[in-house]
């Protein structure tokens, strides 16, 4: 099969759909690989490193889409991009459809096979391909969250841990999932106090028992959200519904209430986001304020350390890559009932049920289609 991947052009987007070594893998079970010149150069990945690994370098993203059965991105495909699938092609990317009508309409009109990663399963219904970027992200958002509390940032100035004879910054996790759990691991180490809210009593005992008393958990009611949120100097959204719009858990009453100077990182932002005022920024301008809340809601966190990220989702990425490529996606997605779940969009129609009720579309199951 013949393998595209194109530079990635969102705003600030420095992650490559493989790396060399990926190239090397693929193309050791007979595959042609077609890079764009550059799309490494930013994380230190040469052109030479991936001649050396087999590929074969095209001039630009026409090219790799004119001649790729299938194209491997980090980031769904920009507006430039949407006009180069075809019928028939498989995209393999992060797609974050639910709150994006326009891209899945275009999608949908372009008849290709796109599966997302973040709707591929693992055991115990997990998210592996989610999970590298989550806990990139979590990690991120309390270092982000530090940042921009400082006062040139817009921040009420608070320090994070504080100092002797000065209290900590009260740190607030919304969602005790990948993102979450790495967040509160972060805050700890940096000597915060943090809240961390879950509909789970199961996910808040495990991290209970990792952290025990560093931490207070409390069950993600309405009244608990509020009480917290109040009280926040930094509140960290990760609440996540597979495939689905992130629920909304903070209104525009509720932050119109938050300390001034207070920071929120909405890093549910790719699916909607958890606070009614987030909308998605860019790390070019990754802040805007509401009553006096700074929000942060870039879209593609990971994004801003890029090589770490990089190495980290093609881990879980390539062997489904290696999967499609070996046996075509048809094959392979009967043969794994997880990277079937991955499947979104497939000649002209919506295959996963989340996105259809979130966006109106009539829902035709992957296996209707496999059959």
């Amino acid at each position: 099969m013949r393998i595209g991947v194109p530079r990635e052009i969102k705003v600030h987007e420095y992650r490559v759909g493989l790396t060399p070594a990926s190239v090397r893998e693929l193309c050791a079970h007979g595959h042609q690989v077609l890079v764009q010149g550059g799309a490494g150069a930013a994380i230190g990945l040469s052109d030479d490193d991936y001649r050396a690994a087999g590929a074969t370098l095209v001039p630009d993203a026409a090219a790799v889409f004119a001649q790729a059965e299938l194209i491997v991105k980090v980031k769904e495909p920009q507006p430039a991009e949407l006009p180069l699938l075809r019928p028939g092609q498989i995209l393999y990317t992060y797609l974050h459809l639910a709150p994006d009508p326009a891209l899945t309409a275009a999608l949908i009109q372009s008849g290709a096979i796109c599966i997302a990663y973040e709707t591929i399963t693992g055991p115990g219904h997990t998210l592996p391909l989610l999970a590298p970027m989550s806990e990139v992200a979590g990690r991120m958002a309390v270092q982000v969250g530090a940042h921009h509390l400082e006062k040139s940032q817009g921040g009420m100035g608070v320090l994070l841990g504080g100092v002797p004879g000065v209290p900590a910054a009260h740190v607030v996790v919304l969602g005790a999932g990948t993102v979450g759990a790495n967040a509160v691991q972060v805050a700890v180490g940096m000597g915060a106090r943090v809240t961390v809210l879950n509909r789970s009593i199961e996910k808040l005992r495990a991290l209970d028992a990792l952290h025990g008393n560093r931490i207070r958990t409390l069950l993600a009611s309405v009244h608990h959200i509020e009480q917290a949120v109040l009280d926040a100097d930094l509140v960290i959204g990760s609440a996540l519904v597979a495939g689905a719009a992130a629920p909304r858990l903070v209104s525009r009453a509720l932050v119109a209430r938050m300390k001034k100077g207070a920071v929120v990182v909405d890093v549910a932002i790719d699916q909607g986001g958890c606070f009614e005022t987030s909308r998605p920024t860019t790390h070019a301008e990754p802040t805007f304020v509401v009553d006096g809340v700074v929000h942060y809601c870039v879209a593609n966190m990971p994004g801003n350390v890029a090589r770490t990220s990089t190495f980290a989702l093609n881990n879980a990425t390539l062997p489904h890559a290696l999967a499609l490529a070996d046996k075509g996606w048809r094959q392979a997605l009967r043969d794994d009932p997880h990277l079937r779940q991955g499947l979104n969009i497939a000649q002209g129609r919506v295959t996963y049920q989340a996105v259809a009720q979130q966006l109106g579309h009539a829902w035709v199951p992957a296996e209707q289609l496999l059959d």
